[in-house]
């Protein structure tokens, strides 16, 4: 039902439209109190045995909605309501800002991906943070927080726009992310560079701290699908040293050669960061490359590609704690993630480890035994 309406409906329309109307439902739905309660008894049906702890958080399964969907946290119930364990808002910067120019968002619907150089359009940490604090929240479920450099912030500057969204959004945050990946805002990537990430994360988790003193804020760090490999070891030892929570693998890519892409070619062309099936190969090898080298020091997320079952499972097996989607639920709709679920559990029960735990990171110590 959803893949003709779709087709007869949400591609004759432009991609962010469609999307903001999309959200407006969503937002509607989880608003009225019978209708939210029949969506998630439908969308969001629990499996015992999925059950996941990640940075001392418990959740309902390992399955959830990567940043850039709902970047005010605006429609975080309604998230959950579709069977989302976790929601990770934003990316948010220090100061509001509308993003880049439209048209900014595409669809590649035969390579089931999507171009976005949306440019962190967000509406700033004060207003999210002041949104987040009267939350009353219908359905329990764990919130990151993704935050990002303010455009107009020079890169010498990031740390301290940085600190200022995680002084003001670390009090509601389950866990907060450094996003130093997105290829839209120029100069980001640069602060991947372990000489400048060492001490903008320093920095943040020193804000974290002295801001939140009742418990601990789970950090992480999200990077990109481009790093060298040797990078990616760099990164992943520096996270060590830190003593960070996670890492999130990976964000968009601006690689476009040897991905198999079949769309119309202007399409391809266009400017931004690539989501989606493209991007499946890349990311499951940062993924296992960071493993490898991290092991159960720290906690892993697998995102990027996602489209199913299967390819969750992979995320697990290749050392995945927590998996995320979003481009895959422009093209699958509303009963995605209760397909994700129903398909995890069935392989887990197949499988040889008796817990999810069990599983994570099962191949990679196969293969270096």
């Amino acid at each position: 039902m959803y893949k003709l309406f779709f087709r007869l409906v949400f591609t004759r329309m432009d991609p962010e439209e469609a999307h903001y109307l999309a959200f407006r439902w969503i937002r509607l739905a989880a608003r009225v109190p019978v209708l939210r309660t029949y969506l998630a008894a439908a969308l969001a049906p629990r499996h015992e045995e999925l059950r996941t702890e990640a940075f001392g958080l418990r959740m309902h399964g390992p399955f959830g909605l990567a940043a850039g969907f709902d970047k005010n946290a605006v429609a975080v119930d309604g998230m959950s309501m579709l069977g989302f364990d976790h929601v990770e808002i934003g990316t948010v910067t220090g100061e509001a800002q509308p993003g880049n120019p439209k048209k900014r968002l595409f669809r590649l619907v035969g390579d089931r991906a999507l171009i976005n150089r949306m440019g962190f359009n967000n509406e700033g940490s004060l207003a999210v943070a002041a949104r987040l604090a009267s939350r009353n929240p219908v359905f329990r479920t764990v919130v990151g927080v993704n935050i990002g450099k303010t455009k107009v912030v020079p890169e010498e500057e990031a740390a301290a726009d940085y600190v200022k969204s995680t002084e003001r959004l670390a009090p509601y945050a389950d866990y907060l992310v450094v996003n130093v990946s997105s290829p839209n805002t120029p100069g980001l990537r640069n602060l991947q560079a372990t000489e400048a990430l060492r001490p903008l994360l320093t920095a943040v988790r020193e804000a974290a701290d002295r801001t939140v003193r009742t418990r601990r804020v789970p950090l992480l760090v999200k990077i990109a699908p481009d790093l060298a490999d040797e990078d990616i070891d760099a990164v992943a030892d520096l996270a060590v040293e830190l003593d960070l929570d996670g890492i999130i693998a990976t964000n968009t890519t601006i690689a476009r050669e040897g991905l198999g892409l079949t769309s119309e070619p202007s399409l391809v062309k266009e400017t931004g960061g690539l989501s989606g099936a493209p991007l499946k190969a890349r990311s499951l090898a940062v993924l296992r490359r960071l493993y490898a080298r991290v092991g159960d020091r720290i906690t892993l997320v697998g995102v990027g590609g996602i489209e199913n079952a299967e390819d969750a499972w992979q995320r697990i097996l290749a050392g995945a704690t927590l998996v995320q989607g979003y481009s895959a639920f422009v093209y699958e709709g509303p009963f995605w993630a209760r397909a994700v679920h129903k398909g995890l559990a069935a392989r887990l029960r197949t499988s040889p480890y008796a817990t999810l735990a069990d599983a994570v990171g099962a191949d990679v110590r196969k293969k270096t035994a």
